[in-house]
């Protein structure tokens, strides 16, 4: 099958000799944040003025504003694609920057040919960028080489890109700035990618790590990896199980807090974790919780239990719900918004999954879950998308929220 461009697909110029004196092109773009944003990073310019609302309340404008080049960029973009168009060699630019641009503007680009100069096939051109209200927002004048040779091209289609601040951890980080290092317990840390992962908290000043496992193993790993570990405390155990079970004793007689898995097999390091006389059993259930850094969601979002129980009962879920809620809370969120996931999104009887879904709800009205909003069944997408939700005709405190 043939496909043919339409002629909004296509680039295509005008050669010097088809251009007059007076001719103009325009092109119109809105400001957004993410233009800043996207400027920022490639030009490395991270100016507090663009990029930081507390300091730019206090500047000049008193807020965000584009960089000044942004502008000028849209300058360049009509001479590549519009007029003269492919083919065109930019070859000097004065600017002269009238008004501030901010976020929601809209800025209409226009370039008109003042003057040929046939001997070289170069065109001036007087340029002006202006906002939605007609004011100038930057003026100048430009000189161009010409194209002498025609050309018709498809446009291009560009890549979608994504930005991410990775405000999830960073937020989670900060609350715990300055506090004081939480001894960790590390089972059997003989790898470069565990042994790694805990100097890298110390350095950060998050752990005060207690090693523990084979000696000779430890070490030669940090060397291998160049990894300094003098600092730290090294428990020696024979193997990963005896690392397991030392590492475990470590939390339960309070001389570590927290518990971290090296490179063993789960099964060991949960078999002494779970053991009725020695481990670290509660009043409830244990459960594991994923905590992700989406780059395209606006928050954590945590998912349990996907590593532990494997199949778990009504009250079980329980546990897990409310272990999930108590975490959400320690790492600053103050309502957490559950949602119980299913294949569908209504009480099926055939569907154990939505009969347990319905009960957790209702436990969460009657107080046997507290701390947070729960709602279910739903399907995943429901969870974490408000446009899915709205299709499926879901009116939910939690869908498109968890």
């Amino acid at each position: 099958m043939n496909f043919t461009p339409s002629p909004s697909d296509m680039i295509e110029n005008r050669t010097f000799d088809e251009i007059a004196v007076g001719d103009s092109a325009s092109s119109t773009r809105t400001l957004t944040p993410e233009d800043i944003d996207l400027f920022a990073l490639v030009s490395g310019d991270v100016n507090p003025a663009h990029l930081d609302p507390a300091y730019a309340e206090t500047d000049l404008f008193h807020k965000i504003i584009a960089h000044g080049m942004w502008g000028g960029a849209l300058i360049s973009a009509v001479f590549g694609t519009r007029l003269p168009g492919p083919g065109t060699i930019y070859l000097s630019q004065d600017l002269h920057f009238r008004a501030p641009v901010g976020i929601g503007d809209e800025i209409t680009t226009t370039v008109t040919v003042r003057e040929k100069k046939p001997e070289k096939k170069r065109i001036v051109f007087d340029c002006v960028c202006v906002n939605q209200t007609g004011r100038e927002v930057i003026t100048g004048t430009a000189e161009v080489q010409a194209p002498t040779e025609k050309v018709r091209r498809p446009r291009i289609e560009l890549p979608d890109v994504r930005l991410n601040r990775r405000h999830g951890f960073r937020t989670l980080l900060s609350r715990v700035a300055g506090l004081a290092p939480t001894v960790v317990a590390v089972a059997h840390p003989c790898d470069t990618a565990s042994l790694g992962s805990v100097v890298e908290m110390a350095d950060a000043g998050l752990v005060a790590p207690i090693l523990v496992g084979p000696e000779a193993k430890i070490r030669a790993a940090a060397a291998a990896a160049s990894l300094d570990i003098g600092a730290f405390r090294i428990v020696a155990a024979p193997h990963s199980h005896a690392a397991a079970a030392r590492a475990v004793a470590l939390v339960r007689a309070g001389e570590a807090e927290l518990l971290m898995k090296g490179s063993l097999h789960t099964d060991e390091l949960m078999h002494e974790v779970v053991a009725a006389d020695t481990g670290l059993r509660t009043e409830r259930r244990l459960s594991h919780v994923y905590i992700m850094d989406v780059p395209s969601y606006p928050r954590p979002l945590l998912i349990t239990d996907a590593a532990v129980t494997i199949e778990p009962s009504l009250m079980d879920k329980r546990d897990i719900v409310q272990n999930a809620i108590d975490l959400a809370h320690v790492i600053g969120i103050e309502t957490p918004k559950v949602a119980i996931l299913g294949a569908v999104e209504t009480v099926n009887p055939s569907m154990r999954t939505t009969l347990d879904a319905a009960a957790l709800c209702k436990m969460a009205d009657r107080g046997q879950i507290t701390g947070g909003v729960v709602d279910g069944p739903l399907a995943f997408d429901n969870a974490v998308s408000l446009e899915a939700a709205r299709q499926k005709g879901i009116v939910s405190a939690v869908a498109g929220q968890a």
